[in-house]
């Protein structure tokens, strides 16, 4: 009878390949990635609040009247500053856009004028020419402005933002308390229209208007930010209501054209979701997570009898 033993050694080796020969054939579990969150951009609705001053201009004064004359000069023409109140509302579309809409009253700018026209030959009454008239204005102009605004922050340093921005609309114009006060030398057409003096009554009238920005913002806090800008804004056009001379002879209106305006106005926006609890967020970042299969775990070798052999 003959028997032999294999090594132990031999056996527990023969067991661990093929355990992880068997556990090879198991699906692996993959990486698994937990993607970055969305960092959401600052946006929410605000009303703001303007106060300023203009300092307005005229293209030029016309009348129909001034095709009696060979030449008409104007010698004097402008406004007095005026002030200024608008509300508003807006949305901050992210960190660096936003747009608003504002009504705004332009308060009465005294208006003052003088220009010289020169009549042809023809019409001196005495004396060779020249002969000629002058004509001085007074009025005031007033306007209820509406427009919509676009505004681009360019930057934040310190809690201050520079910005940009345009902005259409419209606006009503109102000229009242025309006066044309005339003095004619040399001829007779002054007696000829009723007397050398005219006035209007008032009247409005509606414009296409549009509007260039440039300011500073500070921020106050997350509900408050006051700013101080400049802003170019032209009017269109505006009318007087038909003239009268003295003595009731009627006139065509006055047409202001291009009227234009460099304005001053310091404005207060104020945040509505501010008082939601709600803020620029701080931006977050999460740190990819990566899953980490655990060790595995192998199970003890099942008792195998000893090989023998009999002979």
């Amino acid at each position: 009878m003959f028997s032999a033993r294999l090594p132990i050694s031999i056996c527990i080796a023969a067991l661990l390949a093929a355990s992880a020969a068997q556990a090879a054939d198991y699906p692996q579990p993959q990486p698994v990635y937990v993607p970055r969150p969305v960092i959401q951009e600052y946006s929410g609705w605000y009303l703001r609040g303007d106060i300023g001053f203009s300092n307005q201009q005229l293209g030029s004064l016309f009348n129909q009247q001034y095709a009696a004359f060979d030449s008409v000069q104007n010698i004097d023409r402008g406004f007095d500053s005026a002030p200024l109140f608008g509300l508003g509302v807006g949305y901050n579309f992210n960190d660096w856009l936003r747009f608003d809409v504002t009504g705004e009253y332009r308060g009465k700018a005294n208006f003052h004028g003088l220009d010289v026209g020169t009549y042809p030959a023809a019409a001196c009454s005495s004396g060779p020419p020249p002969c000629f008239a002058t004509d001085r204005y007074t009025a005031s102009k007033s306007e209820w402005t509406f427009l919509f605004n676009g505004y681009v922050d360019i930057g934040t340093w310190y809690n201050l933002t520079p910005f940009v921005g345009a902005g259409v609309g419209f606006s009503r114009n109102t000229i009242s308390n025309f006066g044309d006060f005339s003095t004619c030398i040399n001829t007779t057409s002054c007696a000829a229209n009723g007397g050398s003096d005219a006035f209007a009554g008032a009247a409005s009238k509606w414009n296409f208007a549009w509007a260039l920005h440039a300011g500073l913002a500070y921020k106050v806090s997350k509900n408050f930010t006051v700013e101080l800008a400049y802003r170019y804004l032209d009017l269109g056009n505006a009318t007087t209501d038909t003239a009268f001379s003295v003595a009731g002879t009627p006139f065509p209106p006055f047409e202001f054209r291009h009227l234009t305006s460099h304005d001053v106005k310091l404005g207060l926006r104020f945040n509505l979701d501010g008082f939601a609890d709600y803020s620029r967020p701080a931006p977050y970042y999460q740190q990819p997570q990566v899953y980490t299969p655990p060790p595995p775990v192998y199970a003890p070798p099942a008792y195998q009898p000893p090989l023998s052999s009999r002979g």
